[in-house]
């Protein structure tokens, strides 16, 4: 690996470490303001910043997009999916939630054959299923102790993979700050409309009123962290390469267990060691056989919706 390499690789470790920092700062508001709202706040305020970038650099035609039906797609499946994330950081470890999480790119490698006709590998199957008891060793305990809610990190998993899906479908259609702007700003209003169901719907667990000044402080640090995280990976992807960077991903793992042991108690237990290490070994070796990922899925694209 040449000097340049191994900058661009420290770089995007540096940016997928900043990651888990912004989910620890989300689980830090489990008791101050619901997942959904909190997902409105944080992709709203993503989506003003970057939209202001976005027409000083492109000015206002870059606003225009070429298929307004998979832009919506793109922030329905966003949508979706973090206030899944959202939830399953709350309610779970970090190192748990974020565990499953990695089965989000695997994922992606079978649906894209299903959707967009692209060749798969027999051996992807083999090894998504290794991937997949991982994450039964992981819930196995989880089901037992919150019951279906333990499920919400695989089901925002499936959402990250169908947004990778789409994403792909996208290439070409705009530049990459653009398709930030259009996935977030899509998103925010499907997030209010859930908020304010949630709101009105009757429900006491459900209620909540308006943020506290450290609740938006807070969203306004997710969104400032994930947009500095996007930013270095892409960069250490422009000078590492794809393939080079894409082991990188894992070290949110050990960033998430650090970071909950230290802030939230939560020690990981060998059935969470032994479950993430499967799905950990199973997307390291798609890697390393040379099996292609979607476009898109290991880096910037892969994490930066959150």
């Amino acid at each position: 690996m040449t000097p340049t390499e191994r900058s661009g690789l420290a770089i995007a470790a540096a940016g997928f470490a900043i990651l888990s920092v912004g989910d620890a700062v989300v689980k830090s508001m489990a008791d101050a303001w619901p997942p959904y709202a909190v997902a409105v706040l944080r992709f709203g305020i993503g989506a003003l910043v970057l939209s202001v970038l976005l027409w000083r650099s492109e000015g206002p035609s870059a606003f225009v997009p070429q298929n307004l039906p998979l832009q919506i797609g793109r922030g329905a499946c966003l949508a979706i999916a973090s206030v899944c994330f959202f939830s399953a950081i709350y309610i779970m470890p970090l190192a748990e939630t974020m565990a499953i999480a990695f089965l989000a790119p695997i994922l992606t490698q079978i649906l894209a054959g299903l959707l967009l006709g692209e060749e798969v590998r027999p051996r992807v199957y083999a090894v998504s299923l290794v991937a997949l008891f991982g994450v039964a060793i992981i819930l196995r305990p989880n089901l037992a102790l919150l019951g279906w809610g333990a499920v919400l990190p695989l089901i925002s998993a499936v959402f990250f993979a169908l947004l990778m899906i789409a994403n792909r479908a996208s290439a070409g259609q705009g530049s990459v700050l653009s398709m930030q702007v259009f996935v977030a700003a899509f998103s925010v209003p499907i997030l209010l409309v859930v908020s304010i169901g949630a709101k009105v719907s009757g429900e006491p667990s459900f209620d909540f009123g308006w943020p506290s000044w450290d609740v938006v402080a807070r969203c306004a640090v997710v969104a400032l962290t994930a947009s500095t995280a996007h930013w270095l990976a892409f960069v250490g992807t422009s000078r590492a390469g794809a393939a080079q960077v894409a082991p990188a991903i894992y070290v949110q793992m050990l960033i998430a267990v650090t970071l909950g042991w230290l802030f939230f108690d939560d020690v990981p237990d060998f059935y969470t060691l032994l479950g993430s290490g499967l799905i950990i070994a199973a997307g390291l070796y798609l890697w390393r056989d040379g099996v292609k990922p979607v476009k898109g899925t290991i880096s910037v694209s892969n994490q930066k919706e959150r």
